[in-house]
């Protein structure tokens, strides 16, 4: 196999991109992106909290068009990882009714030195939000509202 296989073979196993009604675990994400070559694993967690613009939060919902969301999260994570050197990134966001504190979305990322990790994490999470056709509806205790792209 050539050196440009290689890589390309190597992306594959250390990548992942996932729409998902089943709960996150980080745990699940870090052994995804794990190399023996690694100097640092960095991860992102979002998690439902109980509160935005000063209104109580009661719960979220998402929902993803996830087959374009899944190849939109993958266009990130190889940008990602061409950009920074990565040797693996995954990226799982859950969609469905979730509760506070339970988690929406991670991310992890692999790379041999931790400033390449953090800017990489930091910078998928941005394109993520902007991207990334996931949609959610936060439900207060005085009633509801959809935001994301295009809402709002």
């Amino acid at each position: 196999m050539n050196r440009s296989a290689d890589l390309q073979a190597r992306d594959v196993r250390r990548s992942l991109f996932e729409i998902t009604s089943k709960p996150l675990s980080v745990q699940d994400l870090v052994e995804a992106v794990l190399t023996d070559e690694d100097g640092a694993v960095v991860t992102f967690v979002g998690i439902v909290r109980n509160n935005h613009h000063g209104r109580r939060v009661v719960a979220l919902e998402y929902e993803a068009y996830a087959e374009m969301a899944e190849a939109e999260m993958r266009r990130i994570g190889m940008e990602m990882m061409a950009r920074w050197g990565l040797h693996g990134i995954a990226i799982r966001h859950r969609v469905g009714k979730l509760a506070v504190g339970e988690l929406s979305v991670v991310i992890a990322v692999s790379a041999p030195h931790r400033h390449e990790a953090f800017e990489a994490c930091r910078e998928a999470l941005d394109l993520l939000k902007t991207s990334v056709p996931v949609w959610k509806k936060e439900y207060f205790e005085d009633g509801e509202e959809w935001v994301g792209i295009g809402a709002g």
